[in-house]
């Protein structure tokens, strides 16, 4: 199946207003894309109204800072999730995915805390890795002030929060907690293997070329051995077993679709529990397209209801101690 009728007038209608001679955002500096980054984020409009906002300010572990938001939907929150946004660990931030982030707050009954982890370059490999960490056991230690109770913990995101979710869930394994009720994958890095034949279809090469992925691998991890550490590209880590369940979302039309769902194959032959889906006729960056791609709500609505399961099982459990 080719793109959907929705994604092809999208990128047409871009094609038209960037005109014949702009350059390819890998051609830019960082400086230069977050910039046209940041204008793309207005289409998205803004979200519903939350019962509550809260920006923070986190320590980062090596002395700096980054912020962290945190919407919160009602009095009580089913859950708590902590999203980490896309952006190559170079673009985005907090504010470009406020209104994704309320959307999910508002639909999955769970607070969201959007985080604000320091970019590439000027924070090259580890930083990312480590402010989310910071962000992950802060929102696992704020559980009852956050939601009121000790309500279940998610981790997830999309691309490069995709790559740290992972990430973040094989930390916690390793350091005993926070416990984690689930990983929500989507479309995640998982490697820095360019040869894997999603890399070479020429419709997916969209939003996100093969060249945009090197140049954001260039900016994070200039040091091509570093790619292979389980920190930087997950799918390298040599034990997934033990790991918390896992939805996984690809698209189709996308050049990371391969190493995400060989991700997902390699959490199942692991033996953790994987529900995972690749999302026809849809390219790259389609989830965080609220209110302009169909496809960006009813895959929200399927991380939504994957949610609401745990939460409910969870609710069962909780009567029957």
């Amino acid at each position: 199946m080719s793109l959907d009728h929705a994604t092809l007038a999208f990128l047409a209608a871009s094609a038209e207003a960037a005109g014949p001679d702009a350059k390819p955002m890998w051609q830019m500096s960082p400086a230069e894309a977050r910039a046209t980054a940041a204008a793309m984020n207005e289409m998205f409009g803004t979200g519903p109204e939350m019962h509550r906002t809260e920006d923070h300010v986190l320590d980062a572990s090596d002395g700096g800072s980054f912020r962290i938001r945190v919407h919160v939907p009602r009095e009580s929150p089913a859950g708590v999730f902590v999203y980490l946004h896309g952006g190559g660990w170079v673009l985005q931030d907090i504010d470009g995915y406020d209104t994704l982030g309320r959307q999910l707050a508002e639909k999955s009954g769970c607070a969201v805390v959007l985080v604000d982890y320091r970019k590439a370059p000027e924070h090259p490999f580890p930083a990312a890795v480590e402010d989310s960490w910071t962000a992950l056991t802060w929102a696992g230690e704020h559980l009852a002030e956050i939601a009121g109770a000790q309500v279940p913990l998610y981790v997830g995101g999309d691309s490069a929060g995709g790559n740290l979710s992972a990430v973040m869930a094989l930390r916690a394994r390793e350091n005993g907690g926070p416990a984690i009720a689930k990983q929500v994958l989507i479309y995640p890095v998982t490697d820095a293997d360019f040869t894997r034949p999603s890399y070479t279809e020429e419709e997916n090469q969209t939003l996100l070329t093969t060249e945009f992925m090197t140049w954001f691998w260039d900016q994070y991890v200039p040091d091509a051995e570093q790619r292979k550490h389980p920190d930087a590209a997950p799918f390298h880590a040599e034990d997934l077993s033990g790991l918390p369940p896992a939805l996984v979302i690809t698209a189709a039309h996308d050049v990371l679709r391969d190493e995400g769902e060989a991700y997902a194959e390699k959490l199942q032959e692991a033996g953790v529990e994987v529900h995972q889906r690749r999302w026809e006729g849809q390219m790259h960056g389609f989830f965080s397209m609220v209110n302009v791609l169909p496809a960006s709500a009813e895959a929200l609505d399927f991380v939504v209801e994957s949610i609401a399961t745990d939460v409910q099982a969870e609710l069962e459990e909780a009567g029957e101690r």
